[in-house]
């Protein structure tokens, strides 16, 4: 009766330790969710402090809740995302993302929403930020000769965030250039640790610079090669859409012809702007070229130095060597062994003499083997 009673224990305990296994990863599915739920929540309700500058002019700083910012812009959580300044790794490429209600901008340290009436700046207090709106605000109060605004404020503030991306890269660029020719000039006949040290920061330098221009480069051309994007902000504001050909279908004609004028401008805009960082990414590479081929050439100069030392030390060493075999065959006279040459006077000047001469033939012997094999 025994092992059938230890038997049915163990079926027990089996039975046992498979629900309370069962039970624990119930429980931790359930901490799960809960911890998914209040993360949801917790990113739903999120706010980001910003700088909301109006089309009036007026400029505010606000904090404005994730929720409401979706829910105003008629954008999605993964739009947002891609100006969320909390991202800044997964999102350091620029963009200019085209939706129905707004316009979201991500150059550089420049994030931002632009909107029909209004744009929203996240990270206001960063270089990018601080001159985005100095290049903003004075494009929103000159006017026209009728009393209008020059274009609509969404392309203002596009325009403005390209002026002051792009300009900010010229002036790094005005900064470099100087420097990186003094230091070109200067290197051929200086070659000091410090030049060497300024040189290779000047070339990190000229290699983010023209990272940052090539990207930009690339994004404008992304947007002038779209025709859908550019033809989807001519439509923003106006009760006018797109076909599956792309074209342009409105309600009111006159609204579809200024949105025609409009693309006109828009593509002639970013053709400008495409220019002038075409053109500081060129001269950013010509200057990197140029740092590029004066390391070759100190390095080449170095390698050369090398070698006359090189050459020295082994002149040294085949000298050091013949003398170490007249050293030899001294040392062999200097042994207490009787070899009855020391019993007569002219044998240690035949000696001496042999050794010198000995020594010199064989160094010139090695030396002309050496440049035989044009070793020296």
């Amino acid at each position: 009766m025994w092992p059938d009673r230890g038997s049915q224990r163990g079926v027990g305990g089996v039975q046992d330790g498979e629900a309370f296994s069962m039970v624990l990863a119930k429980i931790y599915s359930l901490a799960k969710k809960v911890e998914g739920l209040s993360t949801s929540t917790s990113n739903s309700h999120s706010a980001h402090m910003v700088v909301e500058v109006r089309s009036d002019g007026n400029v505010s700083t606000r904090k404005i809740m994730r929720r409401h910012l979706l829910k105003s812009s008629g954008l999605r959580p993964r739009d947002i995302r891609s100006v969320d300044p909390s991202l800044w790794l997964t999102n350091s490429m620029p963009s200019l993302l085209v939706r129905e209600h707004a316009i979201l901008l991500n150059l550089g340290s420049l994030r931002a929403i632009a909107m029909q009436e209004n744009v929203y700046i996240f990270n206001y207090n960063r270089k990018g930020g601080k001159a985005f709106i100095d290049a903003l605000l004075p494009r929103l109060n000159p006017k026209t000769m009728n009393g209008g605004p020059s274009m609509p404020f969404v392309l203002e503030v596009v325009e403005a965030a390209l002026h002051s991306r792009i300009q900010r890269l010229e002036q790094r660029l005005w900064d470099l250039e100087p420097r990186v020719q003094a230091l070109l000039e200067a290197l051929p006949n200086r070659l000091t640790g410090d030049i060497l040290e300024e040189l290779r920061i000047s070339k990190q330098r000229l290699v983010e610079l023209g990272s940052r221009a090539g990207a930009l480069k690339q994004m404008l051309l992304d947007i002038l090669e779209d025709t859908h994007e550019i033809r989807r902000i001519c439509i923003m504001g106006r009760n006018c859409t797109l076909q599956k050909n792309d074209e342009m279908e409105c309600s009111v004609p006159l609204e579809k012809q200024i949105a025609e004028e409009e693309e006109e401008e828009i593509e002639m805009l970013l053709e400008n702007y495409l220019q002038r960082c075409e053109s500081c990414h060129g001269q950013a590479e010509r200057l990197l070229d140029s740092a590029k081929e004066m390391e070759d050439s100190i390095a080449v100069n170095l390698s050369s130095r090398r070698l006359e030392v090189s050459r020295v030390e082994l002149l040294l060493q085949v000298g050091t060597f013949c003398i170490a075999v007249g050293a030899l065959v001294a040392g062999i006279f200097g042994m207490n062994l009787k070899s009855y040459l020391e019993e007569r006077a002219f044998a240690f000047w035949i000696t001496t003499t042999g050794i010198i001469v000995g020594a010199v033939v064989a160094f010139f012997i090695l030396y002309s083997y050496l440049r035989k094999r044009k070793i020296l």
